[in-house]
């Protein structure tokens, strides 16, 4: 293995164990405060939880079996690696996350009554599903113009959910809007790399497929090759491409979907401000 390989790798495995870890505190702690919330809040918090767990198992497990799907590139070499066990995965955890943003995004929108914020809260996973579906189409006949609807998708989605904030700001309590600040400024960065380097990046290798003349499986043919060959690569060239979305993806991404927890639990002190209040705010 490529030094430089194994440095990311180890990374990856490290950073999984490490979100692991500060999940079970996180929940630990949490449990503790159920006597303390309403059982609408610790409603929230309960599925946050749930959803978050997914979510950092998935990513555990994909930081583990680092799988480049297109490609059918693995790292380790073993039925874990293999495409159609990290797709699905991958889709289980993408799930989770969407659902924790549309289930923050709809008790945020009801305390601060935002009926715009509300509506985009309902359509979040139905696009997150409909992305997860491009994804499946990319994966299985290889073409990566699948994956450039995919991560347009998810970006759609990150920009509305910015927008749905900017409609709560302005009745929302002074608790909450550091929050919703960090939380549109990371909205906006993501939107920006998706536009100017994700979505780019999946169009260019589709550019580059066509002009090559590449040949596209079938669907059929697609579940077939995804459940029994993977290819095995150490070489860092062969993984430089994926290694920031990557990282970004099994580490901060997981961070803020255990923020997500702590943020269900602080919902009980965010109670919309008077008309007079929110002028004076």
């Amino acid at each position: 293995m490529d030094a430089e390989t194994l440095a990311w790798w180890s990374f990856l495995c490290g950073v999984s164990a490490l979100n692991a870890v500060v999940w079970a505190v996180s929940a630990h702690r949490l449990k503790h405060q159920a006597a303390a919330l309403p059982d609408e809040a610790w409603t929230l918090v309960k599925w946050q939880m749930v959803l978050s767990a997914g979510y950092v198992l998935g990513c555990g497990c994909r930081s583990v079996f680092p799988v480049f799907d297109v490609q059918r590139q693995v790292m380790i070499d073993s039925w874990m690696s293999s495409v159609i066990v990290g797709r699905s995965v991958a889709t289980v955890a993408e799930l989770c996350f969407a659902a924790q943003w549309a289930l923050m995004l709809r008790s945020v929108a009801r305390s601060c009554d935002s009926q715009f914020a509300l509506r985009v809260s309902y359509w979040i996973v139905p696009m997150i599903l409909v992305a997860e579906t491009f994804s499946w189409y990319a994966v299985l006949t290889t073409s990566n113009l699948g994956h450039v609807l995919e991560e347009t998708l998810w970006g759609f989605s990150a920009a509305m959910l910015v927008i749905s904030l900017a409609f709560i700001w302005r009745n929302s309590h002074k608790s909450l809007r550091p929050m919703l600040f960090a939380t549109g400024v990371m909205g906006v960065g993501y939107v920006m790399y998706m536009l100017h380097i994700d979505v780019p990046m999946y169009w260019n290798r589709w550019v580059h497929d066509e002009g090559q003349g590449r040949q596209y499986l079938d669907v059929v043919h697609g579940l077939a090759d995804t459940s029994s060959r993977w290819v095995v690569s150490h070489r860092w060239e062969d993984w430089k491409s994926e290694v920031i979305w990557m990282s970004l993806y099994f580490s901060v991404a997981v961070w803020m979907s255990i923020g997500l927890m702590h943020a269900a639990a602080r919902t009980v002190k965010w109670q919309p401000l008077k008309a007079s209040e929110g002028a004076l705010a």
